[in-house]
């Protein structure tokens, strides 16, 4: 007779139910940035028209508090600029075109 391994049960529920965080809390991070992204994508609808015959599908980081921005042909140098003057500040990332969409899915 073959003898049949045992199958373990998977466990229910989360790792570390202490670490969950609260609907509540995930609703206001989500508001917030939201809030963050219209902000810098207003920034970025009044400096686009300026930039974009120049710096056409260059990417451009906002700084929404501010309203500061940093331009570069590549993304990395770009965000890096805005980081050395904002090391943690909270950014968004454009591209000078059209729709300012960086990337596709």
């Amino acid at each position: 007779m073959t003898e049949t391994k045992p199958v373990r049960s998977r466990g229910g529920g989360r790792l570390f139910p202490e670490y969950t965080i609260p609907p509540e809390e995930l609703a206001r991070r989500k508001a917030e940035k939201d809030a963050r992204g219209k902000k810098a994508r207003s920034y970025f609808e009044q400096i686009c028209p300026q930039l974009i015959d120049k710096h056409y599908n260059w990417f451009i980081t906002i700084e929404p508090n501010s309203g500061d921005y940093f331009i570069d042909r590549d993304i990395e140098v770009a965000e890096d600029k805005a980081h050395q003057k904002y090391p943690s500040g909270w950014l968004v990332t454009f591209r000078l075109n059209e729709t300012g969409v960086c990337d596709r899915i």
